[in-house]
């Protein structure tokens, strides 16, 4: 197991990145202390590959995990159900002692860590990603939240979890649409922080679309290291943390556009990423090249690269200015400069859509 550490003082964790390492979840809870009761939130799909392994370690371990179930989906990050999940809690009885296993994809982490955050203004967390673009990205530094109509995660905290473990076998009962969309965040990890990284999936892209596990599990351990540091750096996204936003800016507006049906957030990204590049050479900030290598990689990875042509330029710009991040109308848009270098500019929304 491969052991990455966010480096936040006294909020400081582990991840735990390796292959069939599930079954330690358990006694690495037991080493953090807490009550015995306490609950896993997952959801319908991963409950019936994941949940009987996961409340076997945790019961080994001297724990009595409730079951938190809500269904598949992001169209289910929202109010409701993370009233349902509040409600699931108390009729547990899990106290302020208690803890949050969020055991599933991105969904599950961001409702699950919103809920430890809030519940009895606030219980430990423990995350458990299942996909890829979890155990690269959404799981570690803290964020956490929900969807409101108006905008994609306008609802939410930051709460740093206790410990990340990421079983790269857990990635293996992912749906391949699934698997690839998360290749996206690889992606824009290397494009924006390592150029090695870019180098490395451009030469083995192959071995890694076959989930070859030495090279998944080197590629997880490189894109967390990553995170951590850029998490270490600026952990409430005051500054430097906005770079992990290069393509969500455009990604989240077709996202919402679209109800959050037609599109996972990995391909919505992918298109968000090849139109921020290039937006980066229409403003002279990189050369062809680097929007060549990135939409090849973007395409070679099987992830759409083109804005979807019935969707309005106008409606974009309008859901950019919702976007939470959006300032008076303008956005800190995430350019390249060059593969593994990025810069800042702040520019309006309607120019965004100009350029692209």
């Amino acid at each position: 197991m491969e052991i990455v550490n966010v480096e936040l003082g006294d909020r400081a964790y582990p991840i735990y990145v390796g292959a069939g390492c599930l079954e330690d979840l358990g006694p690495r809870l037991a080493q953090t202390g807490g009550e015995k009761r306490m609950a896993v939130v997952t959801n319908s799909t991963v409950a019936s590959l994941y949940l009987e392994p996961v409340t076997r370690t945790l019961t080994g371990a001297g724990f009595d995990p409730a079951v938190v179930q809500i269904p598949d989906g992001e169209e289910h990050k929202n109010l409701a159900w993370l009233a349902f999940v509040y409600d699931r809690l108390i009729d547990a009885g899990v106290d302020r002692g208690g803890s949050v296993v969020a055991l599933g994809g991105g969904v599950v982490g961001d409702l699950a860590g919103f809920a430890a955050a809030t519940y009895l203004r606030g219980i430990d967390l423990v995350q458990v990603p299942t996909t890829l673009l979890a155990q690269i990205d959404s799981s570690i530094g803290g964020k956490t939240g929900v969807n409101h109509p108006a905008g994609k995660n306008l609802l939410g905290a930051f709460k740093q979890p206790r410990f990340v473990l990421a079983d790269v076998e857990c990635l293996r009962t992912l749906p391949r649409r699934e698997y690839v969309a998360g290749l996206a965040e690889v992606v824009k990890t290397g494009a924006i922080l390592d150029a090695e990284l870019f180098a490395l999936l451009e030469a083995e892209l192959p071995d890694i679309l076959r989930q070859e596990r030495d090279l998944l599990v080197r590629v997880v351990r490189r894109c967390c290291q990553l995170k951590a540091l850029v998490v270490a750096e600026d952990e409430t996204e005051g500054g430097y943390r906005a770079i992990l936003n290069f393509g969500h800016t455009l990604g989240h507006a077709i996202e919402s556009l679209t109800d959050y049906t037609t599109f996972l957030h990995g391909e919505a990204v992918a298109i968000g990423m090849v139109a921020a590049a290039r937006v980066s050479q229409q403003l002279g900030f990189c050369d062809a090249t680097t929007v060549r290598r990135l939409s090849t990689l973007v395409d070679r990875c099987g992830l759409p690269t083109e804005v979807p042509s019935d969707l309005e330029r106008e409606a974009l710009a309008l859901a950019m200015r919702t976007d939470k991040k959006a300032l008076g109308g303008s956005i800190k848009f995430v350019c390249l400069e060059g593969i593994g270098r990025t810069r800042f500019e702040r520019l309006g929304c309607d120019e965004i859509v100009r350029y692209i």
